[in-house]
């Protein structure tokens, strides 16, 4: 099965896995990495952006061994798009001698370049048990990494991994912080909690204006449970109003 490719990074997060170009009009900007330093993916140079745009050609026109050629050769200038699509087609067994320890290797070689994609499907990988066993907190590590890259579903990861305890301490707060981001991010899912935590005081004093913005917006959105929110809220509004009105 053909793969189809992404053109921004910060998309991470829409299938697993992916096969991606590597964007080229910004950089990944992290406060917070697992290695030493700042990580960040370079925007490449116009050739070396133009070889991988026909990689990812050959891929996606089924041509796998003159696809899987060329991210080799990508790989070894360091292009961490490249990196990522060979793990992938390591992945998918579109390679000979399919291995996933070298997906892995070769996802963490990305992610560690501050490749988005890469650290969104590794913590993946890890949370699954796709790479062999499960390893939890190393994927919220990803996660979280991949959350301060911008990464809308990461975001709605770890946010629900400090909402539930799961390889995060439990923490509302941070739990809050991580869905309004995911929420700011079009997350339909994460606009919905969000309005639950300000309406319920979780992580937040209660605060049913802005329960009711964010129930609105994820009504307006598509969300089948946030109209009947909305008039709940609205209903409790009204009948405040009309106890506290002079007589």
């Amino acid at each position: 099965m053909k793969g189809k490719a992404i053109v921004n990074d910060r998309s991470a997060g829409v299938s697993l896995p992916m096969i991606v170009k590597q964007f080229s009009l910004a950089t990944i900007a992290l406060s917070a990495c697992l290695w030493a330093g700042q990580g960040s993916a370079a925007p490449l140079s116009p050739s070396l952006q133009s070889r991988l745009d026909v990689a990812v050609l050959a891929y996606e026109s089924g041509r796998w061994t003159e696809a899987r050629a060329a991210f080799s050769a990508l790989a070894r200038q360091q292009v961490p798009a490249a990196h990522h699509n060979l793990a992938v087609m390591h992945l998918r067994g579109e390679v000979p001698q399919p291995s996933v320890a070298t997906a892995r290797r070769l996802l963490t070689q990305a992610a560690r370049a501050g490749f988005v994609t890469s650290q969104f499907t590794l913590a993946q990988g890890l949370e699954t048990g796709r790479f062999g066993r499960l390893e939890i907190e190393l994927a919220m590590r990803w996660y979280e990494v991949a959350a301060l890259g911008g990464s809308v579903a990461a975001q709605v990861e770890i946010g629900t991994a400090y909402y539930l305890g799961r390889g995060r301490p439990k923490d509302p707060a941070l739990a809050l912080r991580w869905f309004r981001e995911g929420a700011k991010g079009g997350d339909i899912g994460a606009m919905y909690l969000l309005a639950s935590m300000y309406e319920h005081g979780e992580g937040v004093p209660s605060d049913l204006r802005l329960a009711r913005y964010w129930y609105g917006v994820a009504a307006e959105q598509g969300d089948e449970a946030a109209p009947g929110k909305v008039k709940e809220l609205d209903a409790r509004a009204a009948a405040r109003g009309a106890l506290t009105t002079p007589l």
